[in-house]
């Protein structure tokens, strides 16, 4: 029997649905392993010791190689797994993904995260993921949702010239941004604004993909 390697993630955690839409992609063997972020088992010692930040996702290899991290997560798969590109191919396209990617989990992912968690209640004193506790600051929820319009300005831009985020292919910039989307509607009920047609036409073709769902 072919074996999987590990994917040890949480239904509710964006950034675990971003390694699940990816691994959907490529169709790739990974055996999941749910962490109940409810119970705080991202804390207990038998997770600490496979991810010392306390974090999910984690990819634990065959041989025992824990990868945390999403970059570096999907940085792996995609080189094990060279098969339906996601990073991009030449080296020029690769950079342009890359680019676009980062400035997807700068300028939005990380803007929805860092005020969701200066926000909800049950985060008083973890502001910051992580194992070292930090007070929340309120005044950056208001700077947070400023930043989520401002992604959502700067989207709708870029799509309006391209047909993906990273250009003529769908791509890990595509499932960084429909992510961040999807978790600022859900967490800050900051959906795309009325008026935004290209980033709602990228969206719904996003949605129609099957991984979509993972």
């Amino acid at each position: 029997m072919k074996s999987c390697i590990k994917l040890y993630e949480s239904s509710g955690s964006p950034n675990s649905r971003r390694v699940r839409i990816f691994v959907a992609e490529k169709g790739i063997c990974v055996s999941r392993i749910p962490v109940d972020l409810g119970t705080k088992e991202q804390n207990s010692e038998a997770y600490v010791k496979i991810n010392p930040r306390g974090v999910v996702p984690t990819l634990v290899l065959d041989e025992g190689t824990e990868i945390g991290e999403v970059p570096a997560i999907l940085r792996y798969l995609e080189e094990a797994h060279p098969t339906t590109p996601l990073l991009g191919t030449t080296p020029a396209e690769k950079a342009v993904v890359a680019m676009w990617d980062r400035r997807m989990e700068l300028e939005g992912f990380a803007a929805v995260m860092e005020t969701v968690r200066n926000k909800l209640p049950g985060l008083k004193d973890r502001a910051i993921a992580g194992t070292h506790d930090y007070k929340q600051i309120p005044a950056l929820v208001e700077r947070g949702q400023q930043r989520v319009a401002n992604f959502y300005a700067d989207l709708e831009s870029r799509l309006n010239e391209v047909t993906f985020v990273g250009g003529d292919r769908f791509s890990v910039a595509d499932i960084t941004a429909v992510v961040t989307v999807d978790f600022a509607t859900k967490a800050l009920s900051l959906g795309i604004p009325e008026g935004n047609s290209a980033t709602r036409s990228w969206y719904d073709k996003i949605a129609a993909r099957s991984s979509f769902a993972a």
